[in-house]
């Protein structure tokens, strides 16, 4: 992940943290993103890192323990090729199977690719402070939802998910009642 943050250029750079940020600022934050609680679904091409994905918990407090922040990156000669829409889809799939009702997503106004695909998910995205905010509203998970998060994580090979420590972590998968009873 600390080569990925790397090869970002200034503007893909700008448009992840919101801000621009030098080398230091990207291998320290690569680093932290491994050990900060959450989830991280990274697409490869030919064996490399070419666009991640993060969930992260949202905020301290108990009314925030059912919303997730979820972010987005790919890189720059890997776009318009459906990799943001793929990792917005399984982190969608992901926060609703865990019992999550919302996902956070925020932009710089001028990021259109990312208000597109955050709107084509039906957020309704607001500008407020210089940046654009939407969320993303889950319906409950389904046996259905479980299973197929479970089937394509494990048969798209170009797909890696790494969930992450669990001190204020998201929640595990639910399990609908019929599937808790036999567990």
């Amino acid at each position: 992940m600390h080569a990925f943050f790397l090869r970002l250029d200034p503007e893909t750079r700008a448009s992840r943290f919101m801000a621009a940020v030098g080398d230091r600022t990207a291998a320290a934050y690569a680093a932290q993103a491994m050990v900060a609680p959450g989830l991280i679904v990274g697409v490869f091409v030919d064996g490399t890192l070419r666009a991640i994905g993060e969930l992260r918990p949202f905020g301290p407090g108990q009314a925030d323990a059912r919303r997730a922040e979820a972010a987005l990156t790919v890189e720059r000669g890997f776009r318009r090729a459906g990799l943001g829409l793929k990792l917005l889809r399984r982190l969608a799939e992901a926060a609703r199977n865990r019992g999550l009702v919302e996902l956070r997503l925020r932009c710089l106004p001028h990021n259109v690719a990312m208000r597109r695909l955050v709107a084509g998910l039906g957020a309704e995205l607001r500008l407020s402070e210089g940046e654009s905010e939407g969320a993303i509203r889950l319906p409950q998970p389904t046996p259905l939802s479980l299973w197929r998060e479970g089937i394509e994580a494990a048969l798209d090979f170009n797909l890696a998910v790494v969930t992450l420590p669990r001190s204020r972590s998201l929640p595990l998968p639910c399990l609908p009642p019929f599937l808790a009873r036999a567990a």
